[in-house]
Parts: C-alpha cells; structure tokens; sequence
C-alpha cells in the first residue's frame, strides 16, 4: 500500500451552530494502531464516523485505503472492519450464531470457533445476544468487527467496561491484529490502554489536534521528573534539598512519605544523591520509584482538568 490507510485533511462537521469538528488533520499510516484521545465532546466519535462513511464532512477530506469512505462505499466495505458501542447484535440472535454468520459473508475468515475462545466466548456462543453481559457484547461485538480479516479496524472504546482480564485479551487481539499487518483505529479512554498498543497517538480537543506524536515522544519532555520513597517521617527537608542539584525541591505529603521533584528528568546520580544524604542520618530509604510523565499527564496538560 502506498498511501496512508487514512487520511484525514482540514475535516469540518457542525451540527446547527454547533461545530464538533473544526479543521482537523490526521493520518493512520497502514499497518500500525493510531489511538484518537480527547475529552467528552472533543470531536472524536464524529471523525471516526466520517472515516466510516456515516456520515459527510462539511469540508475537508477523508481518505480510507486511497478511497473516499461515502462514495466508495460499497468497495470498502469489505475490506473495513468497525467496532461499535452499542455492540450491533440481533437481541434475539445467538452469538455464535451472529459470529459465523459474518464469517460466512467474508472470502477468508477467521475461525470463528477459535476467535470466540480468544475472547472468552465459547461459554456464550448459545446465548441470545441480549442475554449476553455488557462485557460480552463488547468482546462479541470485537469480534464481528475482526472476523472477515479486514485490512482496517476501526474501535470505538473496545475496553470500556470490561475486566482487566477482557481487557487484556483484547489487547492481545489488537497487538495480533497489528502482526498481521492490520491498521487499527481507535478511540479510549484509558491512557493505559493508547501507550501500551499504539504506534501514534493524536489528542483533539474542541475539534482540532492538539498534538500528535507517538507515545514515547509526546512523553518525553515537558513537565518535571519525580523521586518518591519511604522513610521515618519529620526529615529535615530543608537540609535534604540543600544536598541535592540547584532547582530540586523536596516535600512530605504524608507522614513518612517523600517526593523529590526535579525540572527534567530524573537521573542515576539524583538518586545516589538522595540515597547517600539517607545513608549518612542513618536513615533507610525504602520504597524508592521514579515517576516518569505518562499520556495521562500529557493529556491533562493539552485538554485542561475541568470536566466536560
């Protein structure tokens, strides 16, 4: 393939006076997972939507496999796999039922035997679809979405609500989607979830990107590295800072429990630092950890705290 699997450039929707996406960019290049983060309202569900071809843009355009998603519909469907959240399943349809019934439409599906029990279905594959669990619908509704062997998957949320064992199983399907050299688009949540699996991540916020980047490189520079440890509570903090690099601060949030707080990174001789300052009051430093910034923090710092 040589175009990106999607292609989004300068996309505008609004809904009466109401602009929900405001010139927004962004690629997904083939064969690699792009996370969509944002707060609620930011624009997200709409693009993903228009890259679907459910709905049209107001300008802009969306490119998905080098084809317009509207009117190329009826190519790329086959070809493009979509995980919705409210799951799609006939109520009165048995899973395994609705499963193989996909994969009987598709020229060379995955077994979908095989599938269930990856996403820990085989018990449900004779329940109705509205007797399934909230978490069985999602990982059932997974599964529909990746059974033909699409060359794109689009997911919306497709760990919201599940267990953390659902949810590592899921996990597992995307990274193996991914092997299989399947571009995966999707929207969450969990920051957990987008450093783990994607290759880039974009953050919208009021329509627009606000940053893109892999995780790695949104992570690695900005806010400031933190030292944590455990030791007798009531230190002499003062005299502890006064040990340690210009611009490091130190405080005791709790009783007994010490934060370092540097302006970059934290490195191997801060903490040799903290540790000898320890070592000469006779003091044992327990519990030492690094917090290094996380999506999460990246992201707080583009969207803002306030909810939405």
């Amino acid at each position: 393939m040589d175009h990106p699997a999607v292609e989004v450039r300068d996309l505008e929707k609004r809904y009466g006076t109401v602009t929900a996406v405001a010139g927004l960019s962004l690629t997904a290049a083939a064969g690699q997972v792009l996370a969509i983060l944002g707060p609620n309202g930011a624009g997200k569900t709409t693009t993903v939507e228009m890259c679907e071809g459910y709905r049209r843009p107001d300008a802009g355009t969306v490119r998905v496999l080098g084809l317009d998603p509207v009117a190329d519909a009826r190519r790329l469907r086959p070809r493009v796999g979509v995980m919705l959240q409210g799951g799609g399943g006939y109520p009165g349809a048995r899973a395994g039922e609705m499963l193989r019934l996909l994969a009987a439409y598709a020229a060379d599906p995955l077994d979908p035997d095989a599938l269930m029990e990856r996403l820990g279905l085989t018990g449900a594959a004779n329940t109705a679809y509205r007797r399934l669990s909230g978490g069985q619908k999602q990982r059932l509704s997974l599964a529909m979405a990746v059974v033909a062997r699409p060359e794109l998957v689009f997911l919306d949320e497709p760990t919201a609500g599940l267990d953390p064992q659902a949810r590592h199983a899921t996990w597992d399907v995307v990274r193996q989607l991914r092997l299989d050299g399947v571009t995966v688009v999707l929207t969450t949540h969990y920051m957990e979830e987008a450093e783990r699996l994607a290759d880039q991540v974009v953050v919208v916020d009021s329509g627009r990107a606000v940053a893109v980047g892999s995780p790695a490189e949104l992570t690695r520079h900005g806010t400031e590295g933190q030292l944590r440890f455990t030791a007798p509570p009531g230190l002499d903090l003062v005299a502890l800072a006064g040990a340690l690099p210009p611009g490091v601060t130190v405080s005791e949030p709790r009783g007994g429990e010490y934060l370092v707080t540097v302006p970059g990174p934290v490195d191997p001789q801060l903490v040799a630092a903290v540790t000898a300052w320890c070592a000469d009051k006779d003091v044992l430093a327990e519990e030492l950890r690094v917090r290094r910034r996380s999506l999460e923090d990246v992201f707080l710092e583009l969207t803002g705290r306030g909810l939405r």
